[in-house]
């Protein structure tokens, strides 16, 4: 048994080394040793390439607004691992993890002497989260954020009120599939018998096969565009404002904090979740949609970190958030000379990341940091087309000296790998 908080997060961490295990045996097997936990959970399950951890951020905070209790479960954290697991916001406790994880480490041991073998770490963390919001916890409702794919991803063990799937990308290819139907295949699996599917995929060979999977477990299907429409978006300092409709609702002006046309479609999700739930036994009315939009907060998402100095920071770690960065920077900041700092996990398309980069920077730096599966900043440098390039050893020293030489027609946009962003926002926070 651990006595220490960091002696529980050493063996979590050290998991890692047994990679992914796609499939949910294992969950299964650990789930029925603790008594079923995830059957006892009220739950909503939030799949899709991007915009999870903003969705779930939003329906939560809409929840939080009506009074409600809400649990989540999210990955990767950007400040702290007991982020992962939250309550109304706030990470659970160090006391807590250690608790968890000497509940959870002698089901581990022993699943690792049978033929399915030991857990992965993902697989330990969302036994740890079950258990907790099931057992540990007044949770009224928990919201759960899929890792990876979805249909054997190790949260795909819920019964959920919901389910919602953001948008479909070309992430992960060399797991979930090569193309855009292969990839919502593996999202769709989150769909369960009868049970509501909300959905802003536009793809269209993306959007036919979650319909068909809909379709066949007669879940109904709300769709972007089709049985829900966003209008009037209009960009605002600090957010962003719009209109819903839907056949149950119709929204005037809703005002988000965080940035992006695009965040307008996750928090478009999480008010029809929120809406759903409403009717089938929750009290969420238009005032706590508008409160907890307005009020939710999700760390690493082009968050302005400085004004003067600009220094903005955002996790847009695959092709669909490196174009949803470049678009907004093109058109909120067009005046503006603007610096990137950038690191990559090398499993990512980076060919086309990066180019999109070199489009809109007047100079760009790759950076290598601590991390498995990180590629190495001259790895970056020479996909790079840029005339302005630099491979940078040592990222803290160049940040503190780019901040500190930045002039006021320029801005440092830091992006890149949720792992790095995790790293880099806390460094800079202590340095401005």
């Amino acid at each position: 048994m651990f006595t220490t908080y960091q002696e529980a997060l050493n063996w979590i961490h050290g998991r890692l080394r047994l990679g992914i295990k796609p499939g949910l045996t294992r969950m299964e097997w650990m789930m029925e040793k603790l008594g079923s936990p995830e059957k006892k959970i009220k739950a909503v399950h939030v799949g899709g390439t991007n915009g999870k951890g903003s969705t779930v951020t939003f329906l939560r905070s809409i929840l939080q607004a009506a009074g409600y209790t809400v649990g989540t479960f999210t990955s990767p954290y950007i400040e702290q691992f007991n982020e992962r697991i939250s309550v109304n916001g706030k990470p659970i406790s160090d006391a807590e993890i250690l608790e968890l994880t000497n509940v959870i480490k002698p089901l581990a041991d022993e699943l690792e002497g049978t033929e399915l073998g030991g857990p992965t770490e993902f697989e330990v963390i969302t036994a740890m989260a079950f258990y907790y919001f099931a057992k540990a916890s007044k949770i009224d409702i928990v919201i759960f954020e899929v890792g990876l794919g979805g249909r054997f991803d190790s949260t795909n063990i819920i019964e959920p009120l919901a389910s919602i799937i953001t948008n479909i990308g070309l992430d992960h290819t060399n797991i979930l599939g090569d193309t855009y139907e292969e990839i919502a295949f593996e999202k769709a699996g989150i769909i369960k018998n009868n049970t509501p599917i909300f959905t802003a995929v536009k793809h269209p060979g993306a959007l036919k096969v979650i319909e068909e999977v809909a379709e066949k477990k007669t879940a109904p299907i709300s769709r972007l565009n089709q049985e829900f429409q966003i209008s009037g978006h209009e960009s605002i300092a600090r957010g962003e404002v719009f209109a819903l409709k839907s056949k149950s609702l119709s929204l005037e002006e809703l005002e988000i904090s965080m940035i992006g046309q695009h965040q307008t479609e996750n928090a478009a999700l999480a008010v029809l979740a929120a809406d759903y739930v409403n009717q089938v036994g929750f009290q969420v009315n238009e005032q706590a949609i508008r409160k907890g939009l307005k009020e939710a907060y999700w760390p690493g998402r082009l968050e302005i970190l400085s004004e003067t100095p600009l220094v903005i920071i955002d996790g847009a770690h695959n092709q669909e958030g490196i174009t949803a960065l470049v678009h907004e920077l093109s058109s909120r900041y067009s005046d503006r000379r603007i610096q990137i700092v950038f690191a990559a996990l090398r499993d990512k398309k980076l060919d086309e990341m990066i180019s999109m980069l070199d489009g809109i920077s007047e100079q760009i730096a790759f950076v290598s940091f601590d991390f498995p599966r990180a590629a190495k900043a001259e790895e970056l440098y020479e996909i790079s087309r840029s005339d302005n390039k630099l491979a940078v050893a040592d990222w803290q020293s160049f940040l503190l000296e780019k901040i500190k030489k930045l002039g006021t027609d320029e801005m440092l946009v830091v992006t890149g790998s949720l792992y790095f962003i995790s790293e880099a926002k806390p460094f800079i926070c202590a340095s401005i």
